[in-house]
C-alpha cells in the first residue's frame, strides 16, 4: 500500500459520489482539485427535481471545507467530454498522481428516458472517457486512472455462479484436441443505455492498458445507499445530495424517504430483483483504498467489486415497513428486466485491503431517515414516481413491462 500523500484530480466532483470523495481524500491529506461541468444541477432544473437535501453552489462549498478544516480543494469549470483542449492544459499544469473519473451521467432511468437522454449519455460519457485517456496518452504522464464503473455492467440474468472480479478464465478447444486457456473479460450484458456506456468504457480502459501501458483501476460499483459521510457531517453546508425521484433517486434511500413524507414504499413488479449495494461512507473509503493501491501491472485493468452485500428489493420494502410502519405498493416495473433473481458477488480484494463493511444490519439507514424527514418539507410528490420507460409498448412484437414483472 502506497501511503504518500497524492496530487489526485477528481473529474465529476460535484456529485453524489464525487464530492464526499473528494472531502475524504482531502481529510486524509492529499491534495484535492475537483474539476466539473455542474450539468447534475441543470438537470435537477431540467427535471423539475431537487435534491430532499438543500446543495450549496460549489464556491459555497469548497468554502465550508476550508473553514471547517482549514484544508483547500481546488475547483476548475470544465466539461470534459467537450472541452478537450482545456482539461488536456489543466492535466498538463497539474501533472495529477491520480485522476478519479466519475464524470459520467450515472442515472440508468434518465438514459432511457428519451431519445436526447439517450444520445447525452453515450456522448457525455463515452466522450469523457475517451478524452481523459487520449489526454493522459498524449501528455506522456505517468497517472494512475479510477474510474467507478457498475456492478450493471454484469447485468442480472442469474446464471447461477458467483461473479468474479472482472475477469473470467475459459477454455477453448482448438487443433488436434488442444484445451487452450485464456482470461477474458467477464462478459457483459447491459441492461439500460448508461449500463451499456459502462461496458463500452471497459473495452477503452482494456485498449489504453494493452497499447499505451496505462494504470487503469476500474471499480464495479453496486447501488449506493445512506447520504453522508464523516466529512460532509461537519458543516450543513457540506451536505450530500439525497435524489428521491424516479430518475435519480437509489431505491433504498427513496423507500427511506417515501416512509418519511407518507408515501407508500414503491416497489417494482414483484421486488424479486436481488442487487449489490454499499453505504457512501464505504464508497469513499473503497476510493481511497484504490488510490493507494495503484494495479502492478501496466498491460492490464486492474478491475474491483465495489460493494458490500447483496439484497432483493421486497426485502428492502420489508425492513423499512417494519421500521416505519409504511405500507408497500407494488408498481408497474418500468424496467425491462428479469422478475426474479440471483446475485451473488466477489469483494475479495477490498475485503483482503482491510474495508470493514457498514450493513444494513447495523441499523445505520435510520440516520439516513433522519435526514429524510428533517427534510420531508422540502419533497416534490410528483417527483416520486418513475415515469421513464425502458420500451415503448405500441411498437409491434414487445412485451409490456407489467407481463415481464407478472412472469
Amino acid at each position: 500500500m502506497d501511503h504518500k500523500m497524492k496530487n489526485v484530480l477528481v473529474v465529476g466532483g460535484d456529485g453524489f459520489c464525487g464530492w464526499p470523495t473528494a472531502l475524504h481524500l482531502s481529510q486524509l491529506g492529499h491534495s484535492v482539485t475537483i474539476v466539473d461541468n455542474l450539468s447534475r444541477r441543470r438537470i435537477d432544473d431540467d427535471l423539475g427535481a431537487n435534491s430532499l437535501t438543500p446543495i450549496q453552489p460549489i464556491d459555497v462549498r469548497i468554502a465550508a471545507w476550508h473553514e471547517a478544516t482549514g484544508k483547500t480543494i481546488g475547483f476548475e469549470h470544465i466539461d470534459v467530454a467537450l472541452e478537450y483542449d482545456r482539461f488536456e492544459a489543466l492535466l498538463a499544469a497539474l501533472k495529477p498522481d491520480t485522476v478519479i473519473h466519475f464524470a459520467e451521467q450515472r442515472a440508468a432511468p434518465y438514459s432511457m428516458k428519451g431519445i436526447s437522454e439517450k444520445r447525452y449519455t453515450v456522448d457525455n460519457n463515452i466522450g469523457a472517457t475517451h478524452n481523459l485517456l487520449a489526454a493522459i496518452t498524449n501528455l506522456n504522464l505517468d497517472t494512475h486512472i479510477v474510474h467507478l464503473g457498475t456492478m450493471g455492467v454484469y447485468g442480472y440474468d442469474d446464471d447461477g455462479m458467483e461473479i468474479p472480479e472482472g475477469y473470467l478464465k475459459v477454455y477453448i478447444p482448438g487443433d488436434e484436441k488442444q484445451i487452450f486457456q485464456r482470461e477474458i473479460l467477464y462478459p457483459t450484458n447491459p441492461g439500460s443505455v448508461y449500463h451499456m456506456t459502462k461496458s463500452m468504457d471497459q473495452i477503452l480502459f482494456q485498449f489504453y492498458a494493452k497499447n499505451d501501458h496505462l494504470r487503469i483501476t476500474d471499480l464495479h460499483q453496486g447501488i449506493v445507499w445512506g447520504t453522508q459521510t464523516e466529512e460532509t457531517k461537519l458543516d450543513d453546508r457540506l451536505m450530500n445530495r439525497f435524489d428521491y425521484d424516479g430518475d435519480y433517486g437509489t431505491v433504498l434511500n427513496r423507500f427511506l424517504m417515501q416512509s418519511a413524507v407518507g408515501h407508500p414504499l414503491t416497489v417494482h413488479g414483484t421486488g424479486g430483483q436481488t442487487r449489490a449495494f454499499i453505504h457512501i461512507q464505504d464508497t469513499v473509503k473503497c476510493l481511497a483504498l484504490a488510490v493507494e493501491n495503484p494495479p502492478q501491472e501496466r498491460n492490464k485493468v486492474k478491475i474491483l467489486n465495489q460493494m458490500t452485500e447483496t439484497h432483493t428489493v421486497r426485502h428492502l420494502a420489508g425492513l423499512v415497513a417494519d421500521a416505519t410502519g409504511a405500507p408497500v405498493a407494488n408498481v408497474e416495473n418500468p424496467r425491462n428486466e428479469a422478475a426474479e433473481n440471483g446475485l451473488r458477488v466477489s469483494n475479495e480484494t477490498f475485503i483482503s485491503l482491510g474495508l470493514q463493511p457498514i450493513t444494513l444490519a447495523q441499523g445505520l439507514c435510520e440516520e439516513t431517515q433522519q435526514i429524510a424527514q428533517r427534510f420531508a418539507d422540502r419533497c416534490r410528490m410528483d417527483m416520486i414516481p418513475c415515469v421513464s420507460t425502458w420500451t415503448d409498448n405500441q411498437r409491434p412484437g414487445l412485451v409490456p413491462s407489467s407481463a415481464v414483472a407478472a412472469a
